[in-house]
């Protein structure tokens, strides 16, 4: 089965602290997986998405995404890279106020090149697939929490990244809005898509993984996968 992340003994130092924040850790994501990160704060789950995500480098190991080996690559060269294989929501949706939901969509795409007209296309299916067609000339700030959140995996879809970061989805959400995260990161995993989501929260990582990984001080702790039936 083709992996989309191999880390090969990845360990984390921050200044000269003795003991790593992540690691050493060895760890595989397949193609289709649906990966939830957890463990308490501290235990190393944002430095784990952020060496996954190239925004930061590890201190020892390998990291390889998509069959390339992202911590060799230069800063110029790892932007090029996400853009094209990655897709990252956010907890606080990071969207642009003074651009419309479509042109928010479209901005990763146009950043790699892409033609207005197709950008413009896909992300018309993408806001069809969401259910956000209607909020296509909004602003963000019109929108509620969980439209903002769909809007966010929009534009993180848009270059059709063989790879999806969710980063703590609904921790900025309420209760019913949460809940069409939940649904809509489902129907994802259930298209296909690779994610992997660093969440807080033990019912979304039930309901949406097909593997759970539960970190405590930077290791591995414990690697579940969810039962078959599901």
């Amino acid at each position: 089965m083709h992996q989309v992340i191999e880390l090969e003994r990845v360990a984390k130092r921050y200044d000269s602290a003795d003991t790593p924040a992540l690691g050493p850790l060895t760890l595989s994501v397949a193609r289709g997986e649906a990966l939830a990160v957890t463990g308490p704060s501290g235990s190393g789950k944002s430095t784990l998405l952020n060496l996954v995500a190239g925004l930061d480098k590890p201190t020892d190991g390998a990291v390889i995404v998509a069959g390339r080996r992202i911590d060799q690559l230069s800063e110029h060269a790892l932007a090029t890279f996400r853009r094209a294989h990655i897709g990252m929501a956010f907890q606080f949706f990071n969207l642009l106020d003074d651009l419309t939901v479509c042109d928010n969509i479209q901005l990763p795409a146009q950043l790699t090149g892409t033609r207005r007209r197709e950008s413009a296309s896909r992300a018309g299916e993408l806001m069809e697939m969401l259910g956000i067609q209607k909020h296509a000339r909004a602003y963000p700030g019109r929108l509620s929490g969980g439209e903002r959140q769909r809007v966010g995996v929009a534009r993180a879809l848009i270059n059709r990244p063989e790879l999806l970061l969710a980063d703590e989805p609904t921790g900025a959400l309420d209760t019913a809005s949460g809940h069409d995260v939940r649904d809509l990161l489902m129907d994802l995993h259930r298209g296909g898509q690779t994610i992997v989501l660093v969440t807080h929260d033990l019912s979304l990582a039930e309901t949406v993984a097909s593997r759970t990984i539960h970190l405590i001080d930077g290791h591995l702790a414990r690697d579940t996968h969810a039962q078959a039936s599901r």
